[in-house]
């Protein structure tokens, strides 16, 4: 803030200004709505919009990013906490900003340790397939609302959509009506303006409507009384086992928020490139946001895409446009809580479902299953085991399977044979080019992957596979290592082996290409001493070169060293008249 502060002009005041107000009108009633969804009274999701939305103003390094209440960590709240307190009680309100809390200090410690890139544990279709799985989740817990209808709590996302289904004939029609309208209206305006307050304008319109024609009499429900004023200091209480209890909900909000987040603001940096977005400091800002928010009685704020293309689309410039939307939440608990009495759940529940729908992701299902079906897997074990089970066992199968995923491709990753393209000095696979110039003499060989104790009996089994292909067995295996960018102690073990093995049947084993940090490992390990310097070269028309002059001038092994120890293109010469 300091740093926007130095240059600041009038221009971009108007510009945040219009921004900011945009965004307020629009917050208004989400954060009511997103309160309703986490299971808090509406007034704490007006609480989260004010005090977490200044902090961040001054500490996030984002221009573009709107926090606030958000539907997943809104849906995350309620179904972490929901097993521990009932909701909309004061013992639930107090887990939640207890929870708030520590997803805070968790946040602070991470950044100050520089730990944001811990977050990259939770692969992108993880992420999607979570989501997606979310958004059907709130999807089915705003039925009631919609439908006025009463559903059992306690059923599963599914259990509640086949109960709903058997039961139709129970929906309330005048709720169903006022759903129905605010669903159209919202949908059109969506995609006409998206930064039109069309929650706003149907708030003051079902206010008075439900005023005038009394709604609550007539059986559809209304919010009821919000407390107006602004909050006050609140020190949240915490014991061992109640912490214990809240962790694995802490961890989760912690990791999702800070990604969807960070991933939200990094598109608009990359949009706009005038600014740069710091993860760290991020992680620094949202967490205290949500700790000096606790003590205001906030909820959690996280970042919302949403709010956050219309805060761009208003033509924000800085942070200031942030500080303007909390304004805009403090005239509101000042000034228009009163009026929110009547306005109809129906509508809340019509918002969210709108603000939710782009959450289902359709078109990245379709894009990993084209690119990669490993990742469609991914995302769609992901999905159905959140809806089957719960969020928390969902997330944790993704991240396990990805992971096993990762090991599979990496236990077994791309080996090639290089032949050489016809009239000129490029070395490329095989496979891709049939055409290319091979000889009998040599088999040059590419491995991909770092090599290590998951894939190394594979990298061996593999330079076997590829000499027994050969009608004649080579004199020379060249391995081109440019692509091996690490290497522990079993892969040094199985290349020692091979080297040996390789010696012993007569073959020479030539290394092209290899990088520093490996080279270092060998060095240590003894390894080079063994191979030699001639044996090591910096690209494969130098191997060539040497087993070409090797075979019309060598006689002896040790003809050979002594030969080619002196040649410019050995790695030791070339090092030395490098540096």
């Amino acid at each position: 803030m300091l740093e926007t502060l130095k240059n600041y002009s009038k221009d971009l005041a108007k510009n945040d200004a219009v921004a900011g107000f945009t965004v307020g009108v629009i917050l208004i009633p989400q954060a009511i709505a997103y309160a309703f969804l986490a299971g808090i009274p509406p007034i704490y999701g007006l609480y989260s919009s004010l005090i977490p939305l200044l902090i961040y103003a001054f500490l996030g390094t984002s221009r573009h990013l709107s926090i606030g209440p958000v539907a997943v960590t809104s849906i995350l709240l309620m179904t972490g906490i929901s097993s521990l307190a009932a909701p909309f009680t004061n013992h639930f309100v107090a887990l939640v900003l207890l929870t708030g809390l520590l997803v805070g200090i968790l946040q602070i410690l991470m950044g100050a340790l520089r730990m944001g890139f811990l977050v990259s544990v939770i692969a992108q279709p993880v992420i999607s397939g979570f989501i997606s799985a979310a958004a059907f989740i709130i999807i089915a817990s705003q039925l009631n609302a919609v439908l006025g209808m009463q559903i059992p709590s306690g059923m599963s996302t599914f259990s509640a959509v086949i109960y709903v289904l058997k039961n139709n004939s129970n929906a309330h029609l005048p709720t169903l009506l006022i759903s129905a309208i605010s669903l159209f209206f919202l949908i059109v305006m969506r995609q006409i303006k998206k930064s039109f307050p069309t929650a706003i304008v149907l708030l003051v319109l079902f206010v008075a409507i439900s005023y005038y024609q009394n709604f609550s009499a007539k059986g559809i429900e209304i919010i009821g009384k919000i407390p107006d004023g602004l909050p006050s200091f609140y020190w949240p209480k915490m014991d061992w086992i109640t912490l214990k209890q809240l962790m694995p909900t802490v961890f989760i909000l912690t990791v999702i928020g800070y990604i969807g987040s960070i991933g939200i603001a990094k598109s608009f940096q990359m949009k706009h490139r005038n600014y740069t977005v710091n993860p760290n400091q991020e992680l620094i800002a949202l967490g205290f946001s949500k700790v000096i928010g606790t003590f205001f009685q906030g909820n959690l704020a996280s970042g919302s895409y949403s709010r956050s293309a219309i805060n761009e689309d208003a033509g924000a410039k800085t942070q200031v446009s942030t500080i303007i939307t909390a304004f805009i939440i403090l005239m509101a608990l000042l000034f228009l809580t009163p009026l929110l009495f009547y306005l109809p759940k129906a509508v809340l529940a019509s918002i969210i479902l709108v603000s939710v729908f782009s959450l289902i992701k359709v078109k990245e299902a379709k894009r990993y299953f084209k690119v990669r079906f490993d990742d469609f897997v991914i995302m769609l074990v992901t999905f159905i085991v959140t809806l089957g089970y719960s969020i928390e066992v969902g997330i944790l199968v993704g991240v396990l399977l990805s992971f096993i995923f990762l090991q599979y491709r990496s236990a077994k990753p791309h080996i090639a044979e290089l032949v050489k393209i016809p009239e000129t000095n490029y070395y490329r696979n095989l496979n891709r080019f049939p055409n290319g110039i091979s000889n009998p003499n040599y088999l040059i060989i590419r491995f991909d992957d770092q090599l290590y104790f998951g894939n190394a009996d594979y990298f061996k089994e593999s330079i076997y596979r590829l000499m027994e292909k050969r009608s004649v067995t080579p004199k020379y295996i060249i391995l081109h290592a440019t692509n091996i960018h690490a290497i522990d102690s079993s892969g040094l073990h199985t290349l020692e082996d091979l080297y040996r093995e390789l010696t012993e049947k007569n073959i020479e084993v030539l290394f092209s290409g290899m990088i520093g940090p490996v080279r270092d490992i060998l060095t240590r390990s003894g390894f080079i001493e063994t191979l030699g310097a001639a044996r090591q070269f910096m690209n494969i028309n130098d191997t060539i070169q040497y087993i070409d002059e090797s075979n019309d001038t060598v006689t002896n092994d040790k003809a050979l060293t002594m030969q080619f120890n002196e040649r410019k293109f050995s790695l030791l010469n070339w090092l030395k008249k490098k540096f």
